[in-house]
């Protein structure tokens, strides 16, 4: 008996860590070139999930989503306020939004879905707001906490990706 109450509250534990939509990494190395892998766990309210759109902040650059069987990929484009320089090239447009539509991912299902990214050379917090779209209901995944604040605190945290040095980093490993 000791045993089975233990396994339903490791298991109630589990689900509300993953109640929140995550990045596979907490850390990566500042001005790398990242996969972002974005990390849904449950539906909203126990509805499906049929829409996953992600914020890119304006410093990340390059964004290239990976497909995924079942889900139409679709990007925003806008104009940039300070362009940058990519492999002697000027680039004053980029790539701000990404959704996937489609599936759709049942409440109960867990997936991942990803972005290769070219990140900024400082390092920092990097905030992604997440809209998550449901067959009833949805949850905009855009609470950035505050400088010292844990995101556990917020009701619908936005992702947060820390960027650090590149020898920190490499130390990490």
């Amino acid at each position: 008996m000791k045993k089975t109450g233990f396994i339903l509250l490791a298991a109630m534990f589990a689900q509300a860590a993953s109640a929140h939509i995550t990045l596979d990494q907490a850390k990566a190395p500042a001005g790398s070139y990242q996969k972002l892998t974005f990390k849904v766990g449950h539906g909203c309210d126990g509805s499906a999930t049929h829409t996953l759109k992600v914020i890119l902040p304006e410093t990340v650059s390059g964004a290239k989503p990976m497909p995924k069987a079942g889900w139409k990929i679709d990007t925003l484009i806008e104009n940039l306020s300070t362009p940058y320089t990519s492999h002697g090239k000027t680039i004053s447009r980029d790539v701000r939004e990404v959704s996937w539509t489609g599936g759709p991912l049942p409440d109960a299902y867990y997936d991942e879905f990803s972005i290769q990214v070219k990140l900024p050379d400082t390092a920092g917090k990097l905030a992604f707001k997440v809209l998550q779209l449901c067959e009833k209901g949805r949850l905009d995944w855009v609470e950035v906490p505050a400088e010292g604040q844990s995101g556990k605190s917020l009701k619908t945290p936005a992702p947060v990706l820390e960027l650090v040095n590149q020898p920190e980093a490499e130390h990490h490993h």
